[in-house]
């Protein structure tokens, strides 16, 4: 007996998306924007404060390693001036401060 197109069995669900495929694709997104990107976020608030509030004395870490006690803050510049040893004193981009290094101690 030959094999009949007619006779086979319907298509398992309609052409295209359905409505579990999409709520699966917002429950995703969903816990990718509560996991990941929202935490970033705060915590990019949180050093651009402390970068914001920043005073002469304070002492700070580089994003290269660099420990250091802030000199001069240059206002209207975007960039500070850090002592990194005494009597060595260094200019450096205002967005590499990353951390107060007495606060970094303390959570040791």
């Amino acid at each position: 007996m030959p094999f009949n197109l007619l006779d086979a069995a319907p298509a398992a669900g309609a052409p295209g998306m359905d409505y579990t495929m999409i709520i699966m694709l917002v429950a995703m997104f969903a816990i990718l924007y509560f996991f990941m990107i929202r935490p970033q976020q705060k915590k990019q608030k949180e050093i651009q404060k402390f970068r914001n509030s920043l005073t002469v004395g304070t002492r700070v870490i580089t994003a290269g390693g660099l420990y250091g006690t802030v000199k001069d803050l240059n206002n209207g510049e975007n960039y500070i001036s850090l002592e990194i040893a005494k009597g060595v004193t260094i200019q450096i981009d205002r967005n590499y401060v990353f951390a107060d290094n007495d606060q970094a101690a303390r959570t040791k």
